[in-house]
């Protein structure tokens, strides 16, 4: 049990810091450097790590058995107005992350269907079935077009001008809440959408992963 909590742990904490650094690369390229001058580019966990979304909330939540494992690092910092492409730039650098999420997803997936061939052991395989079915969790709960969440910003540029003005200013109402509306949308997740939610996430590991869903 104590193996079992360390290894899912471990493996969000590294995913949500491949998913934050997945933002400030594509913010780089995209040309504003804000991420890489503040060091954000690194893949020393120290950086991304926000004790209570990295440690405490993914311990809490397994430890508690709430059928529902997440959590969030530090925001990559970045600035808009830098961004070259000033239609779809934020969309980009808010994709990057789930993208990054879902290739990690497959990526292992791929070792889990090829560990016979490959002569990998079974602990190999369980422990490669936790990184994909975490890494789909984040992509499709980052996807959610609830702020703070990368939905919010990718489903913006797609909205007709008067329907932007109208989610932007949802945004920022939301926004003003802070942790308090975070939490309270967490709340209603869990109680009202996380069934409906679980069954996509564990249909997409089947599919991926060809094992049944977790």
């Amino acid at each position: 049990m104590e193996i079992t909590v360390i290894a899912t742990i471990a493996v969000l904490i590294i995913s949500i810091i491949l998913h934050e650094m997945a933002h400030g690369f594509a913010a780089d390229r995209l040309g504003d450097p804000t991420a890489r001058l503040q060091g954000r580019l690194s893949p020393n966990p120290l950086v991304h790590i926000d004790p209570l979304g990295s440690v405490v909330v993914p311990a809490l939540l397994f430890l508690s058995n709430a059928g529902l494992m997440f959590g969030w690092a530090k925001p990559v910092p970045y600035n808009p107005y830098n961004l070259s492409d000033q239609k779809w730039g934020e969309a980009k650098v808010a994709a990057a992350g789930p993208v990054t999420n879902v290739a990690l997803a497959l990526l292992f997936a791929l070792l889990i269907r090829f560990a016979a061939p490959l002569g990998l052991p079974m602990a190999f395989t369980d422990i490669a079935a936790y990184v994909v079915y975490i890494n789909l969790l984040l992509a499709f709960f980052n996807l959610i077009p609830i702020p703070p969440l990368d939905g919010s910003k990718i489903i913006q540029p797609f909205l007709p001008l008067r329907a932007q003005l109208g989610y932007r200013n949802f945004v920022h109402s939301f926004e003003r809440w802070g942790l308090i509306g975070t939490f309270l949308f967490i709340f209603i997740f869990i109680n009202f959408f996380w069934g409906p939610f679980s069954v996509v996430v564990s249909s997409v590991f089947t599919a991926f992963t060809g094992l049944p869903g977790m």
